[in-house]
């Protein structure tokens, strides 16, 4: 039977899948692709005698490339932690899903496996900014402080590969760094025996630089906005940026935005760190939008909507405190 592993191209979705087949070794073909590629499993196809395994993508996203595969008899598995409307009830479908803030793909897989392969959950919880999971983790592992600081450099470094509008922006595909990294057991082998982590390290250091440099394009109550400039250097450090903003103003919301090629927006949201909720109903409200309920993101947000976006922005987190609702922004 042919295998299909479906996955998010960021530090989350390759931390997830490595720990699977590490645990679970299994020949597959692999689909995956830039952070925007949210549609992932419609790649898949439909036809029987396969099996498909996803991770890290939203279920609600991806629910009538699921509901096609199924109807065919196709038997897939589903982890992830981004919003999921109604979970199909079906005999071939096995869900690993959980929304709330504090969890991340990585960590539901290490949850399934018992642990068997928890420094990788604990990279790929640092590349999804989720500190304060990782550092719980990290603990349970009784790393060195050395240790975890290598273990959350290299998330956040391969996370910032997965930001781009397309292959062209990144460093390297993330197909390939997942076979470049596969393997490998253990994270700090490497982190010690491929030139890569250490090129992607210091292109994000590079272009976090260059965005610290930029001045808030509006602030507002609850939060602040950016928009960065057309260069491929602020499609890459976007995500990068968003988390750096929440972490340093955690009772702040943060959307940063980059210019496309026909002039319309991405868009990165972080709610605030210290009430992590929201991102994912604020984008929704939007077209291409998606995500998690402390992060979450617009794939093509019209240039004429911009303003419609800063007010529902303003109103998602006026003082700070999400709004929660589904009435459209006017």
């Amino acid at each position: 039977m042919k295998h299909f592993d479906v996955f998010n191209g960021d530090a989350d979705g390759i931390c997830a899948l490595h720990q699977l087949r590490l645990a679970k070794p299994l020949r597959s073909l692999l689909i995956t692709g830039v952070k925007r590629d949210v549609t992932l499993l419609s790649r898949v196809p439909i036809r029987r005698g396969i099996s498909v395994t996803v991770l890290d993508i939203s279920l609600e996203t991806n629910r009538t490339a699921l509901l096609a595969l199924l109807e065919h008899g196709v038997k897939v598995e589903y982890f992830d932690h981004h919003f999921a409307g109604v979970i199909p009830e079906h005999s071939d479908l096995s869900t690993y899903i959980e929304t709330t803030p504090d969890i991340c793909t990585s960590m539901l897989v290490d949850r399934h496996l018992g642990g068997q392969h928890r420094l990788w959950a604990i990279v790929g919880a640092y590349g999804d900014n989720l500190a304060h999971a990782a550092q719980t983790l990290a603990a349970s592992s009784r790393l060195q402080p050395g240790q975890v600081e290598q273990l959350r450099e290299l998330g956040e470094a391969i996370n910032y590969n997965a930001y781009g509008d397309c292959e062209a922006d990144l460093l390297i595909p993330p197909a390939r760094l997942y076979e470049t990294l596969r393997a490998y057991a253990d994270p700090f082998q490497f982190v010690e025996n491929e030139p890569i982590v250490r090129a992607l390290c210091d292109a994000r250091r590079h272009d976090m630089e260059l965005a610290l440099g930029q001045y808030p394009t509006a602030v507002l109550s609850g939060g602040s906005m950016y928009v960065l400039p057309n260069e491929g250097w602020a499609r890459r450090v976007r995500g990068s940026f968003s988390n750096f903003l929440a972490r340093i103003s955690p009772d702040r919301a943060h959307a940063v935005l980059t210019v496309d090629v026909q002039g319309d927006y991405m868009v990165s949201v972080r709610a605030p760190l210290a009430n992590p909720y929201g991102a994912d109903e604020l984008c929704r409200r939007f077209a291409s939008g998606s995500g998690r309920v402390g992060a979450a993101g617009i794939g093509r947000l019209p240039h004429d909507r911009l303003r419609d976006f800063m007010h529902a922005f303003d109103q998602a987190f006026d003082g700070g405190v999400a709004v929660t609702g589904d009435t459209p922004p006017s």
